[in-house]
């Protein structure tokens, strides 16, 4: 089937032999940033620079207090510890919008929350508690994908359970005193739900990327890694001391001249052949809510004999008529992705991750893995409410609620997104994925846009740079099963009006008419039959 791409105001479809790869339309959105838009957010940056340089030029004599940290005078013949552009972006740009950030907040982060009121009087270098809270702020930027974060249910009732039988901690590894049969009824339940061999689970997340990678690629191996994978990935990249390589973002293209290249030229200076090639990739990047290509990833894996690591922690639990993740979204063989990672932070309501493949994978990583061999275990309640949530997925608990958040997620989405785009904001990434970053770009938007929203009751997140490029800052919506339809009007009423005074909808797409709209919609029908 067609491979539809949104660019400006066009739709270009990819077919050929990639069309029989799809079993679905493929659509993804990523309209260009109009041109008056991106130089008014290019001067907004350079006018926040050169006050920066002003106020670091007053702080360097005196004239404005410092409050960052600074070298001390015995250490001034050292070569300087704070010396990079992230430093002085903090310092002069950051702060004047901290406020938007690490709200502390007094609740279950469900489809609502209580956030708990500060003020600062420093301009958001120190803030202070009024002992005010805000009670039900719609919650719009946690990621509780199917809403198992509460504190009343099943999942609760089994987890305090565990608490009462295990206690909280473990107090060691896996390898000592830690190894619980809760671990390993759990490891036994991700392996039949992934559909592998065998599984692993880890207490957290991030190291399952960082502390496993370095385990599975070293000195001679190429690791070709997306241009917008996640932290966690180049990290693990980086520490495995292994060759890497950058191709676009879901760009098929780019990753086969690399794998074509390193087939060809090999290693660098002696041309020897890599010990093995691994590609790494995301289910749903978190940043651009796109949704990896897996179908044309796979045929290139196959096609070149590299390996692929996938990270499913966004779309793990979030995709797929199961919600087994992009793997069974796209409806292909899991034994087709060598590395299966996911964490279980978004969709299960918990903490940790996992890595499912081949039995003499995971025993490879039992005996070699950092994050295995000297990180403490899992705490007991943590696996329990994992376990009671995946069984509702799978519909093992004896009831359907699984398979009704799962179909309530994926018509929040579709809802969510659609009404945005007809209020004419410019949104990134794939029509079914439950991230929905809404370009905001210029940087004093970024907080104006926080700070609007929370008078209205809305908790959202805002991201700008490091965590994307310096002008393609964004709020990050994250749509949960848990909203119901009069909240998410309630937000998308709110969006719209703080768009509206901030000017913010920049989109130049053409509004389909009503029959237009039918048209395209009974056009998608006919490819799902």
């Amino acid at each position: 089937l067609a491979s539809c791409r949104i660019r400006g105001t066009g739709c270009s479809h990819i077919v050929g032999h990639n069309a029989v790869l799809y079993n679905k339309p493929f659509v993804e959105s990523f309209e260009e940033t109009p041109l008056l838009v991106a130089v008014l957010t290019y001067m907004g940056y350079g006018i926040l620079t050169l006050f920066g340089y002003l106020r670091d030029f007053l702080r360097h004599w005196k004239i404005e207090k410092c409050r960052v940290a600074s070298e001390r005078d015995e250490q001034k013949d050292f070569v300087p510890l704070y010396q990079d552009f992230e430093n002085f972006y903090t310092r002069n740009l950051y702060m004047r919008i901290r406020d938007n950030w690490n709200r502390p907040i007094c609740s279950v982060p469900g489809a609502k929350m209580d956030v708990v009121e500060r003020v600062t009087h420093d301009y958001n270098w120190t803030f202070e508690h009024t002992g005010t809270v805000l009670k039900n702020v719609i919650n719009m930027g946690s990621y509780n994908y199917l809403g198992f974060a509460e504190n009343t249910g099943p999942c609760a009732d089994s987890a305090a359970e565990a608490t009462v039988k295990y206690g909280v901690g473990v107090s060691g590894t896996r390898h000592e005193i830690g190894n619980l049969d809760k671990h390993e009824e759990l490891e036994k339940l991700v392996a039949r739900f992934l559909g592998v061999e065998s599984s692993m689970a880890f207490g957290m997340g991030f190291a399952t990327n960082s502390m496993n990678i370095p385990s599975l690629a070293g000195k001679g191996c190429l690791t070709l890694s997306d241009e917008l994978n996640h932290a966690s990935l180049v990290l693990g990249a980086r520490l495995s001391g292994s060759t890497i390589r950058v191709f676009k973002h879901n760009n098929m293209q780019s990753l086969e001249k690399l794998l074509r290249d390193a087939i060809v030229h090999g290693q660098p200076r002696t041309h020897r052949p890599w010990k093995k090639i691994v590609i790494l990739v995301e289910g749903i990047y978190s940043m651009e809510g796109s949704i990896v290509r897996l179908p044309e990833v796979i045929a290139l894996k196959k096609k070149y004999k590299a390996y692929l690591y996938l990270d499913e922690a966004h779309s793990i639990g979030a995709l797929g008529p199961r919600g087994r993740g992009v793997v069974d979204y796209f409806g292909v063989d899991p034994h087709d992705v060598d590395i299966m990672m996911g964490t279980f932070t978004k969709s299960f309501g918990a903490s940790g991750g996992y890595i499912g493949g081949k039995k003499e994978l995971i025993d490879y990583l039992r005996t070699h893995s950092h994050s295995a061999i000297y990180a403490t275990s899992m705490s007991p309640p943590v696996a329990q409410q994992i376990i009671t949530s995946m069984k509702c997925i799978m519909g093992e608990d004896g009831t359907t609620l699984g398979q009704e958040r799962l179909r309530q997620l994926s018509e929040n989405t579709t809802y969510f997104r659609r009404r945005l785009h007809e209020m004419g904001f410019i949104i990134y990434g794939n029509e079914n994925s439950p991230v929905v970053p809404l370009m905001l770009y210029m940087p004093a938007k970024i907080g104006a846009f926080g700070r609007e929203m929370l008078k209205r009751n809305i908790g959202i997140v805002v991201v700008g740079f490091p965590a994307t490029p310096i002008i393609e800052s964004r709020a990050r919506f994250c749509v949960s099963a848990a909203h119901t339809k009069d909240m998410l009007d309630t937000a998308l009423n709110a969006i719209s009006e703080v768009g509206d005074l901030l000017q913010l909808k920049y989109s130049r797409r053409t509004r389909l008419s009503d029959d237009e709209e039918a048209d395209h919609l009974s056009y998608l029908v006919s490819y799902e039959d």
